[in-house]
């Protein structure tokens, strides 16, 4: 029985810090991660359960935990030390197979009357991730009570189980978190002229979500920027219309909007552009080639940002977060994941013992071919 710890060290952060910037993923060599054994946790209540986990993916949210690059944002929405993996597919005791909706809402935590948003069935959004008879933490892979999937043992409130489908793989279903964040950023989507930059999974997921839901009212082409080839190659596999590089994007756009070149801004623009990467260059280029009142959704998860914002300002555009998911968008997601079979994305599973290959293996998925790398515990003894 084992899990991966991650713990407050400031000395192991900063040396994350610097060897995730030497080399994406390297972080996990001397950063603030480590093996041990697993250990008991209590059950809060009589609706919670153990898992034994199958499969957990690895996030690009995990991997900037790993790096130092997190956001200092996240320190009060955690608590330390923390068993890493919101991705996850399990094994009830009573041999159920489950997948984990993460998020630690008000009922979850016990609180009474609920938050506002709960209350809308925005658990996303809840207001109360840091309270309740819960340590910090705004999902399990968090949060030091729940324990999360980088381990042979975690625990889990029945109301965040979904059984896995008959016929569903455990590859397909730990497939299910990542594509409802997918599903959740699809109902932005208008049938406008859109472009989706990058195609690492957050991006291919998108794309999907979107095909599945909208592909029978798309009034414009749908254009994804993708920075390598088999991205590229499995972005127009799943409906794009228009498949490039980042480089080569603001040229597809002007084209297709007949705009005019004001300098590195475009005149008009697609109303609709999605950022799967999160990073100063991807949403300056969103901002370049975003319409006037147009929408940036931020799919990608962004730490600390530099912009040039003007832009935004003069031409009245927003930009608009997008954060995990409703209870509703996790069970669409199941339908996404089983039309395109989601499944063959799972490009390499690892052993937890085998953590430091694994994290350099999702680190560097995309220039290797690969698109989610997991932990798989089945093969712990």
């Amino acid at each position: 029985m084992s899990r991966l710890v991650f713990e407050r060290k400031p000395v192991k952060f900063a040396a994350a810090r610097l060897a995730g910037a030497l080399a994406p993923g390297r972080g996990a060599v001397v950063g603030p991660l480590k093996l041990e054994a697993s250990e008991v946790l209590q059950l809060p209540g009589s609706q919670w359960v153990r898992l034994t986990p199958r499969l957990s993916g690895i996030c690009g949210s995990d991997l900037a935990m790993i790096d130092g690059t997190a956001s200092a944002y996240f320190d009060p929405l955690v608590s330390y030390p923390f068993t890493p993996g919101h991705e996850v597919v399990a094994t009830t005791e009573d041999l159920r197979r489950v997948v984990l909706i993460p998020v630690l809402h008000c009922a979850i935590r016990g609180i009474d009357p609920v938050c506002d948003m709960c209350a809308a069935g925005r658990i996303n959004l809840c207001e109360r991730v840091a309270f309740g008879h819960l340590d910090s933490g705004l999902q399990s892979g968090f949060c030091t009570d729940t324990g999360g999937g980088w381990s042979t043992g975690m625990i889990a409130h029945t109301s965040q189980l979904v059984d896995v489908p008959d016929g569903f793989t455990d590859e397909a279903a730990v497939m299910i978190e990542p594509t409802a964040c997918a599903v959740h950023a699809a109902t932005r989507y208008e049938g406008h002229e859109t472009v989706i930059i990058g195609a690492g999974t957050v991006g291919l997921l998108t794309l999907a979500a979107i095909t599945a839901t909208r592909d029978h009212d798309r009034s414009g082409p749908l254009i994804v920027a993708a920075r390598y080839v088999e991205q590229r190659r499995l972005a127009k596999e799943l409906g794009a219309d228009i498949v490039c590089t980042p480089d080569e994007m603001p040229r597809w756009v002007r084209s297709i909007s007949k705009s005019m070149v004001i300098g590195d801004q475009l005149s008009c623009g697609f109303r609709h552009v999605v950022d799967c990467v999160g990073s100063s260059i991807s949403l300056q280029q969103s901002l370049q080639v975003v319409a006037p009142g147009g929408e940036v959704q931020l799919v990608g998860m962004p730490g600390n940002v530099s912009l040039e914002m003007t832009s935004l300002w003069h031409r009245e555009v927003a930009i608009r977060g997008c954060y995990a998911y409703t209870h509703d968008d996790f069970i669409s997601a199941i339908d996404v994941v089983r039309r395109f079979d989601l499944g063959r994305l799972v490009s390499a599973t690892y052993p937890l013992d085998d953590y430091k290959d694994a994290i350099a293996h999702a680190a560097s998925a995309g220039r290797r071919g690969a698109v989610k790398v997991a932990f798989d515990m089945r093969r712990e003894s």
